[in-house]
């Protein structure tokens, strides 16, 4: 994925739905299009710090009805949690679980996902599949001759949520203005060879909010040049110092799919045990809900 936001499924609402403010318009506008893209990762790595989070995915066919954008079809909506921590060199390495509560058929469908900072490193992910009983290591990356993962049916790929590697991608300032009346950067990222032959997309646009480096938007183009994809960004609000997207959406251009991101509750500073961020806790339904347990204790 060529944007800076998209990681395991907890990365995902970390990278996507958080970021920390704190840094003026006017001190922004001497950075460099890289130097974004870095304030943006150093904030996502913030806000993905010992957090938990509840948020709830819903996922249609739309099509537009008198001017307006809507399901045209009954959507298929799932409540998930998710915890996240950091760790490794400078703490810029991610750990992160999701766990399916709702619909009850799924229930117990998890995700692992360890996020590397390095260009060098794989990301790791594996999808436990309750009904099967069994855990599946999701390959990393992928190309054109491959389908990406769709996470729990959504229309967001494990390809969307990969975070960090900075060094895959060259950056630049492609515009500056306003968006939803926000002062915007628009920075547009393209894959590097090496990085070529491990992605679907060519490259991403952001529009990056200048004074609190949150997207608001992302489009992504495909290896011909189209537009397959746009992330638009909803609801912001500030919680706890940090500003907290509730809400976004996913759109598949080319399916004519979208998926909703809401944002229930997240709580920052959680005390999370590393070993429940291991495959156990995808298996073992025991351990997994004596985790949730102490986590939702501390949530607000």
């Amino acid at each position: 994925m060529t944007s800076r936001l998209l990681p395991g499924l907890a990365v995902l609402l970390a990278a996507l739905l958080a970021t920390v403010g704190g840094w003026s318009s006017a001190q922004a506008a001497d950075l460099s299009a890289r130097d974004i893209m870095q304030k943006m990762d150093d904030t996502r790595l913030a806000s993905s710090e010992s957090s938990f989070n509840r948020m709830q995915l819903t996922t249609c066919k739309y099509g537009v009805k008198n001017g307006k954008l809507k399901c045209v079809e009954k959507p298929r909506v799932k409540l998930l949690e998710s915890a996240q921590i950091n760790l490794g060199d400078n703490n810029k390495d991610t750990k992160s679980i999701a766990i399916v509560l709702q619909p009850a058929s799924e229930k117990g469908i998890g995700m692992l996902s360890w996020t590397y900072d390095d260009s060098t490193r794989d990301n790791e992910t594996w999808l436990y599949l309750s009904a099967l009983g069994k855990v599946k290591r999701i390959a990393a990356g992928t190309d054109e001759d491959s389908e990406p993962t769709s996470l729990f049916g959504s229309e967001i790929t494990t390809e969307d949520m990969e975070t960090g590697k900075l060094d895959d991608y060259i950056y630049s300032i492609v515009d500056e203005g306003e968006y939803k009346g926000r002062p915007v950067y628009v920075i547009e990222a393209v894959a590097t060879p090496e990085r070529q032959r491990k992605t679907r997309y060519s490259k991403s646009q952001t529009w990056v909010d200048a004074e609190r480096f949150l997207a608001l938007k992302v489009q992504l183009y495909d290896k011909q040049g189209n537009l397959t994809k746009r992330m638009q960004v909803g609801k912001v609000e500030k919680i706890d110092g940090i500003w907290v997207t509730r809400s976004l959406t996913m759109f598949n251009l080319v399916a004519q799919r979208l998926t909703n991101m809401n944002l229930d509750g997240i709580t920052f500073g959680v005390d999370i045990d590393e070993a429940f961020l291991s495959q156990r806790a995808l298996t073992d339904s025991a351990f997994r809900e004596a985790n949730l347990n102490q986590l939702r204790a501390q949530a607000k």
